[in-house]
C-alpha cells in the first residue's frame, strides 16, 4: 500500500514583500544617483605646454623666448595671428612690415634695423633664429601694431592683448568652501580634469561663459572653467592702444577724378598742338617702366610736358609699367631690394618731374605672383604718401582663373593700400577668339561693375572709359571660311569712315551704343563697329555717377575728340570724399 505525505509551504508576510521592494527601488535610486551625481574629477592636468607660452585670444599659441630681458615671439605667430602681410626676405635675411605709413626692414642678427630707411640702433637684434625658427623682438614692433603684452607671474607666459578686446574682471566668493568645487577646470563640468586651485577672494579675468560656468583666468595666466556662483563680477575692461601714424598732405582735386592717360611709346607730344580737355584735372603720361631684374627704371620724362600740363590746371600722374612682361615682373618683385629700387628711383623721377601722383599699370603677371605685387604696392605707398603724392593702380575686371591679365589681382588688398583704382572697363571684345563686337557693351560694364564694387569701396574706384572702337572685318574666303580682324580706330577716324562708307549709325539696344555696319561686296566682307561717341560716353558718365564713384579716366587722350570732354564733364556734385 503507498504512503502518502503532506508538505505545507509557509506565506510570506506582506512586510517582507514591502521591505524587499524598498530595498530594490533604494538599490536602483542609489546606482542612479551615483551615476549622475556630479563627483569632483581629481584629475589634474597640465595647462602650459613649454617655456615661457604665448597666451593670446584664450588660448596659447607657440612659445616666446626670453634673451635677457627682452621678449621674442616667433615669426609665424605675428603671421597668422597679428598680421598677414608681415614676410621674410630671404635675400636680404630680413623681416619686412608695412604699415600706412612706414616700411620696416630688420635684418637679421643686426643692431640696426630700419623704418622709411631711415636706421634705429638696439642694443640686441630685434631679429633671431633658432633651431631653424625666425624669432622678432616684441618691444620694436609695439610702435607699428595696436598690441601690448603683459608678463605673468610664477609661469613664465606672456599675455599679448590688442586694441578693443574686451574682458570682465571677477573675484572668487567666499559662499562655498570646498577645494574641489574651486579649482579650474577643462570643461564646463565638475567631472573633468582640473589645471589650477583656486583661493576665495582671488581677482581673476572672465573670459567667457558656458551654460552655468565662467571661463576665467588667473594672474598668472592659467585659465580654466568655475561655477557662476562662485565668482562675483566686477567692471568691464576694454583694451585700448592707440598709435600715432603720420598725416600726409597729398594734392587735392577740385571735383571728381577726371583723368586722362597720355600715351608716350618714344617721344612726348608737343604740347602746343594739344587742344583743350574741358573738365580733365589729371593727366597721366606713360612715362616710367621696368627695364630689368634688377629693379631699373626706363625714364620717358618730360618736364616741359609736366610744365604745360600744370599751366592748364591739370595734376600730373606718371605711370610706371611693369612693361606687361611676367619673367621680368617675377625677377624684378621677388626681392626687397630690387622693390626698394624701383621705389627709390620713382621718388627721384617724381621730384624731378614735378609729378602729383604716380599710377601703376602693372599687367600681365602669373597668378602666383599676384602676392608680389600687392607687397610692391605695400611698400611703395608709405614712401610716395611722405613725399605727398597719389597713389593709384590700374586693375581689369575679374575674369577667370589663370588669366594673366586678370586673375592675379588682389583687388580687395589693392584698395586697402592705394588712394584709387582705376579699372580699366574695356577690351570685352578684342579680336577673332572673341568675336566681333562692343569694346565695352554698357550692360557688360554695368553687370562687372557691381561684381567689383563688392571688394572695392565706390569711392576709390575710378571708371576707366575706352576712347576707341575697334572696325570690325568679317571677310568670306573662296572656300568658304570667315576670317575675323579688328582695328582700333579714334573717334575722329570713326566720324571719318562713317562719312566715306556715307551710312547712318543705328541705335543698338543689346550694347548701348550707336553701331553700324557696311558690306563690300568687292573684298566679299562685312563691316561692323560699335561706336562711342557723345551718347555711349554720356552713358559712362551716368554711370560713375549713378555708382558715386571717385571719377572716370580715358584711354587715351590721342583716341578722344573735343565732343568727349563735354560728354564726360562730372561736375563736382558728383564727387565722393574718400573717407
Amino acid at each position: 500500500m503507498a504512503r502518502i505525505e503532506y508538505h505545507y509551504t509557509k506565506k510570506l508576510s506582506m512586510k517582507w514583500i514591502i521591505g524587499g521592494l524598498i530595498c530594490a527601488f533604494l538599490l536602483i535610486f542609489s546606482s542612479i544617483f551615483l551615476f549622475f551625481y556630479p563627483f569632483a574629477s581629481t584629475d589634474k592636468k597640465t595647462y602650459f605646454r613649454g617655456e615661457h607660452p604665448i597666451v593670446f585670444h584664450g588660448e596659447q599659441l607657440g612659445n616666446a623666448l626670453l634673451e635677457g630681458n627682452t621678449w621674442f615671439v616667433p615669426l609665424s605667430f605675428l603671421k597668422e595671428n597679428i598680421d598677414n602681410t608681415i614676410m621674410y626676405d630671404e635675400k636680404s635675411n630680413s623681416v619686412i612690415l608695412t604699415t600706412s605709413d612706414k616700411v620696416v626692414q630688420m635684418p637679421t642678427n643686426s643692431l640696426t634695423y630700419f623704418v622709411n630707411q631711415k636706421e634705429v640702433n638696439l642694443q640686441l637684434s630685434p631679429i633671431i633664429t633658432k633651431e631653424g625658427k625666425t624669432y622678432v623682438a616684441l618691444e620694436p614692433i609695439l610702435s607699428f601694431y595696436p598690441i601690448q603684452y603683459k608678463k605673468m607671474p610664477e609661469t613664465g607666459a606672456i599675455w599679448i592683448q590688442q586694441d578693443g578686446e574686451k574682458f570682465m574682471k571677477g573675484v572668487l566668493t567666499e559662499k562655498d568652501m570646498n577645494q574641489e568645487k574651486l579649482r579650474l577646470r577643462t570643461e564646463p563640468s565638475f567631472r573633468s580634469p582640473y589645471v589650477a586651485e583656486m583661493a576665495n577672494n582671488e581677482a581673476v579675468t572672465i573670459e567667457g561663459e558656458k551654460d552655468d560656468f565662467y571661463l576665467i583666468r588667473k594672474a598668472n595666466g592659467i585659465s580654466g572653467y568655475v561655477k557662476k556662483e562662485y565668482v562675483q563680477t566686477k567692471e568691464t575692461v576694454t583694451i585700448e592702444i592707440t598709435r600715432q601714424s603720420q598725416t600726409f598732405s597729398m594734392p587735392e582735386i577740385n571735383g571728381p577724378v577726371k583723368l586722362t592717360w597720355e600715351a608716350v611709346y618714344s617721344k612726348n607730344p608737343d604740347a602746343s598742338k594739344i587742344p583743350d580737355m574741358a573738365g580733365v584735372n589729371v593727366v597721366s603720361p606713360t612715362w616710367f617702366s621696368l627695364a630689368a631684374g634688377d629693379g631699373s627704371v626706363k625714364n620717358l620724362a618730360s618736364l616741359n610736358y609736366s610744365n604745360w600740363a600744370h599751366g592748364k590746371g591739370y595734376q600730373v600722374w606718371g605711370v610706371f609699367s611693369n612693361s606687361f612682361d611676367p619673367m621680368l615682373t617675377h625677377e624684378a618683385m621677388k626681392d626687397f631690394e630690387t622693390r626698394q629700387a624701383i621705389i627709390r628711383q620713382l621718388l627721384h623721377f617724381s621730384q624731378m618731374y614735378q609729378l602729383q601722383g604716380v599710377n601703376f599699370d602693372i599687367e600681365n603677371v602669373n597668378q602666383e605672383d599676384g602676392p608680389l605685387v600687392t607687397q610692391f604696392m605695400r611698400e611703395a605707398a608709405p614712401y610716395l604718401h611722405e613725399a605727398g603724392l597719389i597713389v593709384s593702380m590700374d586693375i581689369t575686371f575679374a575674369a577667370g582663373s589663370n588669366n594673366n591679365w586678370s586673375s592675379f589681382y588682389e583687388r580687395e588688398k589693392l584698395a586697402k593700400i592705394a588712394d584709387y583704382l582705376v579699372v580699366m572697363a574695356y577690351d570685352e571684345h578684342t579680336g577673332a577668339s572673341s568675336g566681333a563686337g562692343s569694346v565695352a557693351s554698357l550692360p557688360w560694364v554695368e553687370r562687372n561693375l557691381d561684381t567689383l564694387l563688392k571688394e572695392v569701396p565706390n569711392e576709390k574706384l575710378i571708371l576707366g572709359v575706352p576712347l576707341y572702337a575697334r572696325l570690325w572685318k568679317e571677310q568670306t574666303n573662296t572656300d568658304g571660311t570667315t576670317e575675323v580682324t579688328a582695328q582700333a580706330l579714334s573717334m575722329d577716324k570713326v566720324k571719318a569712315w562713317i562719312a566715306e562708307k556715307g551710312i547712318q549709325p543705328r541705335y543698338d539696344e543689346e550694347s548701348g551704343q550707336n553701331y553700324a555696319e557696311y558690306a563690300s561686296a568687292e573684298e566679299n566682307a562685312l563691316y561692323k563697329i560699335w561706336i562711342e561717341d557723345e551718347l555711349s560716353l554720356k552713358k559712362r558718365a551716368d554711370l560713375a555717377s549713378n555708382y558715386q564713384l571717385a571719377g572716370v579716366g580715358t584711354w587715351s587722350r590721342v583716341f578722344g575728340d573735343i565732343t568727349a570732354w563735354t560728354a564726360l564733364n562730372l561736375h563736382a556734385d558728383n564727387a565722393v570724399t574718400q573717407k
